[in-house]
């Protein structure tokens, strides 16, 4: 696709906003008046912030965007995936600073980490075979622009709003449940804020997991090995409140937690 000088100097610009937005931690408007409602382009936004993380290393792979009602909020028919970084791991934190974020909300997954590279396009079916085992997670979604205000082209260009994540209880492939069938919930001080099942995530996290690893090979790009994916939220996100502790249970694989600071 020919891109035109414009759109050379839109691609830039709109990166930079958002990394500007990210270093001091104020929010910026939408990237949208700069790159319009292409996806591609957006995608390139994406990769050029990711690149310039210098100090951090690809852990892996984010998928949003999993289920219809979110999909209906951008007026996207499809899921979008970000970059996962090493310092996006707050796995060891006791307690994660509000100074790290912008406009938090959280929801409980299912991670997957991979056994291997996927070096050709795979269908679910084939899916659970790439994998070694799996881990209750908590993500920690963010926007680096104002009040959320985002279409499908913002977030993807902010890294599919990706924040920080937390792995908690996990098991192997061999003694997983079926992944469709899961049940979640998620508490906030222990008061229930979210439910959901495995089939609340894009039909079952396999699909997700196979709609990434051959969405990446079309972007030229694949899943290696080690790589942890977080497939998707499988009930409501919630927005963090300041202070609190979250507790999410994963029926079959485990519980995690994550608190935050005041």
């Amino acid at each position: 696709m020919t891109v035109t000088p414009a759109e050379q100097q839109a691609i830039p610009t709109a990166a930079r906003r958002l990394a500007t937005s990210e270093r001091t931690r104020i929010p910026c408007a939408p990237v949208r008046d700069l790159i319009g409602d292409d996806i591609a382009t957006a995608y390139r936004v994406q990769s050029i912030n990711a690149e310039n993380r210098l100090a951090s290393r690809v852990v892996g792979r984010k998928i949003g965007l999993t289920s219809p009602a979110a999909q209906d909020r951008v007026g996207a028919s499809l899921p979008h995936f970000g970059t996962l970084f090493d310092d996006m791991d707050c796995t060891d934190e006791k307690t994660i600073t509000s100074d790290r974020l912008l406009q938090p909300r959280i929801e409980a997954e299912i991670a997957i980490v991979l056994s291997h590279d996927i070096v050709a396009p795979i269908t679910a079916e084939q899916a659970p075979s790439f994998v070694t085992y799996m881990r209750a997670a908590l993500e920690i979604v963010d926007s680096r622009i104002n009040e959320w205000d985002i279409s499908l082209a913002d977030t993807v260009a902010d890294n599919a709003s990706s924040g920080l994540y937390v792995l908690g209880g996990y098991c192997g492939i061999e003694d997983a449940p079926d992944l469709d069938e899961v049940q979640m919930s998620m508490a906030e001080d222990g008061i229930p804020v979210s439910r959901g099942t495995g089939s609340d995530c894009w039909g079952s996290p396999w699909n997700a997991l196979t709609w990434l690893a051959n969405t990446a090979l079309e972007h030229g790009t694949r899943l290696r090995t080690y790589d942890i994916v977080l497939t998707g939220a499988l009930g409501p996100a919630v927005t963090v409140k300041p202070g609190a502790t979250y507790t999410a249970t994963i029926s079959g694989i485990g519980s995690v937690t994550a608190g935050f600071s005041e």
